[in-house]
């Protein structure tokens, strides 16, 4: 294969409270709401995506809002922590950001010679402001409270909990183009040298812990960037070669996509550049309507009505 994934494109994770999600990514974190849809799978539940200015693939972080969700529970089989890259030097404005807001976290700390500062969103889910070791020239969303000195950039790395690492490394070596590049007691690093950021893989392994259980709080999917549909079937048919379930493809409206489960139990969805997220928005307005697939436009006013309230 000729062509190269491109590292991490989305992450999409569940919520309770859709109101409350939109206010603490979009004021607290200042990242750019791109898009207000729906899940495809249940119109009356908004699909949020968050990112950067454009939407740049390796920026996005989606959720699925699912109001009185229980809370889950972190564990194996799941991708248990979201790093974002922020600039060195910013963790004092986030220190004291959280604070003012509540926020939950934990005092700065260091792994593979990088600080990082742990922190919980109002579901609990978990994530990490990373001051990387490696350059990072993206260009942040800025707000009037977030600039673009301490603003976040994007993704740095995500981190699966797994009881064995090995069948996992597999695919990421064997069929995503992953190399492993360190580690440190039972946390395993893996790179990808096809993009300079959001290029990281960690897998935590842990043998004898339970299974974690997905709700409220939790990553639903981790998906892999691609350049567009024709790299995405290669990938697809390597999967398919391993014996892995997969998807056919699927549109999504601003990507197009398939879907498998790795061996460890985590769902990885890849995902191409095209079209993006102005194939139904002009950029300057990019999440200020609401946008609905297709196949539910016929049913707007009903889903207008039972989508909760977000002014």
């Amino acid at each position: 294969m000729i062509h190269k994934l491109l590292g991490l494109h989305h992450i999409t994770a569940i919520a309770g409270d859709a109101r409350r999600n939109l206010n603490f990514y979009t004021n607290v974190l200042g990242l750019r709401l791109l898009k207000k849809t729906v899940n495809f799978d249940d119109p009356k539940t908004y699909h949020f995506y968050y990112g950067d200015e454009v939407g740049s693939p390796g920026t996005i972080l989606t959720f699925f809002p699912w109001g009185e969700i229980v809370p889950g529970r972190r564990g194996p089989a799941m991708a248990t922590e979201i790093g974002f890259s922020v600039p060195k030097g910013s963790f004092d404005f986030w220190l004291k950001r959280f604070e003012q807001y509540n926020v939950t976290y934990n005092k700065p700390a260091e792994k593979f010679g990088e600080r990082y500062l742990t922190f919980l969103d109002p579901d609990g889910l978990k994530l990490e402001l990373i001051e990387s070791v490696s350059p990072d020239s993206r260009k942040p969303w800025e707000t009037p409270e977030v600039r673009a000195e301490v603003a976040t950039k994007g993704f740095h790395n995500v981190t699966l909990t797994l009881n064995d690492v090995k069948a996992t490394a597999e695919i990421l070596t064997d069929v995503l183009g992953y190399k492993q590049t360190d580690k440190h007691v039972n946390r395993y690093r893996f790179s990808t040298d096809a993009v300079e950021n959001a290029a990281i893989v960690d897998i935590v392994e842990v043998p004898h812990e339970m299974r974690g259980h997905l709700a409220g709080g939790t990553v639903h999917h981790v998906a892999f960037r691609v350049e567009n549909e024709q790299v995405l079937m290669e990938y697809r048919n390597q999967i398919a070669a391993k014996g892995l379930e997969v998807t056919e493809q699927i549109d999504r409206n601003y990507f197009y996509s398939v879907y498998f489960r790795e061996p460890g139990g985590v769902l990885f969805e890849i995902a191409t550049d095209n079209p993006g997220f102005t194939a139904d928005e002009p950029l300057d307005s990019l999440g200020t309507s609401l946008k609905l697939p297709e196949r539910y436009e016929h049913r707007r006013e009903e889903l207008e009505q039972v989508l909760p309230k977000l002014d």
